[in-house]
């Protein structure tokens, strides 16, 4: 092979390799963005080592999840507004650099409290079905589970483990327009609207949890060679939102 032939080729690697990188990079920006779940806030619907995809489109486009937190316009463009009851990826508001994972429990203008544990939206409690307990652990004790309903109607489980503390009888709060409110599936252990996140500025939010396409137990994801016994195979191409087995 001639040098200009080895250059041709090496160029078009080259070129190969930028396109590759440019599609991943608009499919990441415009569509689908990985992310992994690092703690139990969400449990049991989402555990940690959870890999998902989080669709950017679902409620269109802000500042904050397309144009890498640059402030080039306000609000959001395109998709529809999120509903009760949907898990959410977005970045905290008090740190721009740090993403959660929540579900709306709370839309703009809605009041929104908790009593004894119950989540109450606009006065009206939401619907919530005892199912049975998780199994205790060396980590944790045995938790509660219960069926929760969404005024919207989305169905999901939720852990609790006593109906006492703050966290179980909050305030009322009154959601801001342009806001929303969120709450952690594992109600007694989780960082949301109730504490350091307040009330969630719309543009802060990146996507709406879809489903989960990789889960780990006890592994990290560079260590491939403990897949086979460390992998979640249940839990391989699940949908985060709605009803199904949460076994690990």
């Amino acid at each position: 092979m001639s040098v200009r032939s080895k250059i041709w080729q090496f160029w078009l690697s080259i070129r190969t390799l930028v396109l590759a990188v440019a599609v991943a990079l608009i499919f990441r920006t415009f569509a689908f963005e990985p992310f992994v779940i690092p703690s139990n806030s969400m449990q049991p619907n989402l555990l940690v080592g959870d890999f998902i995809f989080v669709s950017k489109f679902t409620y269109g486009y802000s500042a904050k999840n397309i144009a890498f937190g640059l402030p080039l316009y306000e609000g959001r463009t395109l998709g529809r507004d999120p509903k009760r009851g949907e898990v959410i990826v977005f970045r905290l508001p008090s740190d721009p650099s740090i993403n959660f994972v929540k579900r709306i429990a709370g839309i703009p203008g809605d009041q929104i409290s908790v009593r004894e544990g119950l989540l109450y939206v606009n006065e009206t409690p939401v619907a919530m079905e005892r199912v049975g307990l998780t199994a205790p652990n060396e980590d944790t004790r045995a938790l509660t589970r219960y069926i929760e309903t969404s005024i919207s109607g989305e169905a999901y489980e939720i852990l609790k483990g006593t109906n006492a503390g703050p966290r179980n009888n909050t305030r009322t709060y009154q959601v801001p327009d342009g806001h929303y409110f969120v709450l952690g599936d594992n109600r007694d252990n989780s960082n949301d609207s109730r504490g350091i996140v307040g009330f969630l500025p719309e543009e802060n939010i990146l996507g709406r949890a879809q489903f989960i396409w990789l889960s780990l137990r006890d592994t990290r994801f560079w260590e491939f060679w403990r897949w086979p016994t460390h992998l979640r195979y249940a839990r391989l191409f699940t949908p985060v939102h709605g009803l199904r087995d949460h076994h690990s």
